[in-house]
C-alpha cells in the first residue's frame, strides 16, 4: 500500500497533473487532435493560474492548520512523541552533514518542550518514509542526532526505526510505548499534518495531546492576498492536497475511524 500510495499521488499531486494535462495537449496537437489539444491546454494554463496564484492552497492548508490549537498544559507531561519528516536523510548521507528541512521548527520545537518539562520522555518515530532512494540514516537515527547536538540528553530519547506511514507512526509508537491509562503524552508534527496525525493515533488507542508547529499560513489574511509566485502557490496546493488525499484515503482503507478529527 505504501507505494500504491506514493504512485497514486504522483499523478494526483496538482503540479504533476497540471503538467500532465498540458502534455496531453501538446500530444494531442501533434496527433492532429487539435481540438482535444486546444481544450487541454487551456484547462492546463488555467489550472496553473487557479493553484499557482490564487489563494486556493494557502485557504486549504488554513483549514488543516486551524483544526487544532496549541494545547493549555496544566498536568505533568510523561512524553514528548516526534513524528519524522523534519530532517532529509538522503542529503545528510550524501554530504555528511545533519540536515533539517523546512519542517525542522518539529525538531526545534522538541528541544524547547525538553526544556520546559525536564522529566518528559522524547520519543522519535520515523523510518525511511521515501520510495526511492537509500540513505545511511533513517529519520529517526537522523532526529537523535540533531537533538542531541542541540542539548537533549540521549538517556532521555528513544526511537522507533520501522514507521514510513503516518498510521505506521502510531502503531510503532503505540507498541512501543505501552501507554498506560492517564499517561499524558503530546504529539508534535507540523500543524497542516496534524489532522492526519491524530486520526491515525486515535485509530491505534493512543490518545495524545495535540501540539502543533511549523505553521504555514497566517490565517484568514491569506484569503486577502495572491501568492508571492506561482511556484510558492503551487507549493502549498500540493501540500494541502497530499494532506487532504491522506485523510480521505486512510479512512476509506479502514485505517483511521474519523475523516476529519476534531480536538477533544
Amino acid at each position: 500500500m505504501f507505494f500504491i500510495s506514493k504512485l497514486i499521488e504522483l499523478f494526483l499531486i496538482p503540479s504533476n497533473l497540471i503538467a500532465l494535462i498540458g502534455l496531453v495537449g501538446l500530444l494531442s496537437i501533434h496527433a492532429n487532435r487539435p481540438r482535444l489539444g486546444r481544450i487541454s491546454v487551456m484547462a492546463s494554463v488555467l489550472l496553473l493560474v487557479i493553484c499557482g496564484w490564487t489563494p486556493v492552497g494557502p485557504a486549504a492548508l488554513m483549514v488543516l492548520e486551524n483544526r487544532f490549537p496549541l494545547p493549555i498544559i496544566n498536568r505533568p507531561v510523561v512524553g514528548v512523541i516526534v513524528l519524522g519528516g523534519a530532517v532529509d536523510p538522503h542529503i545528510s548521507s550524501a554530504r555528511a552533514s545533519l540536515t533539517m528541512n523546512e519542517a525542522g521548527e518539529r525538531l526545534t520545537a522538541t528541544v524547547d518542550l525538553s526544556r520546559r518539562y525536564p522529566d518528559a520522555r522524547i520519543f522519535l518515530s520515523g523510518g525511511l518514509g521515501q520510495a526511492h532512494g537509500k540513505s545511511t540514516f533513517t529519520e529517526s537515527q537522523l532526529a537523535r542526532d540533531i537533538l542531541v547536538s542541540l542539548g537533549v540528553s540521549p538517556s532521555r530519547i528513544a526511537m522507533e526505526e520501522r514507521s514510513r506511514t503516518t498510521c505506521e507512526n502510531a502503531t510503532e509508537s503505540a507498541a512501543s510505548i505501552q501507554p498506560q491509562p492517564g499517561d499524558f503524552w503530546l504529539l508534535v508534527t507540523s500543524a497542516y499534518h496534524m489532522p492526519r496525525a491524530v486520526a491515525c493515533f486515535r485509530a491505534a488507542g493512543f490518545e495524545v495531546t495535540p501540539y502543533p508547529v511549523d505553521f504555514r499560513t497566517r490565517g484568514e489574511a491569506e484569503l486577502k492576498r495572491p501568492t508571492s509566485s506561482i511556484a510558492a502557490g503551487l507549493a502549498e496546493t500540493d501540500l494541502a492536497t497530499h494532506e487532504w488525499l491522506g485523510l480521505l484515503t486512510y479512512r476509506i482503507a479502514g485505517l483511521t475511524k474519523e475523516l476529519f478529527p476534531a480536538a477533544r
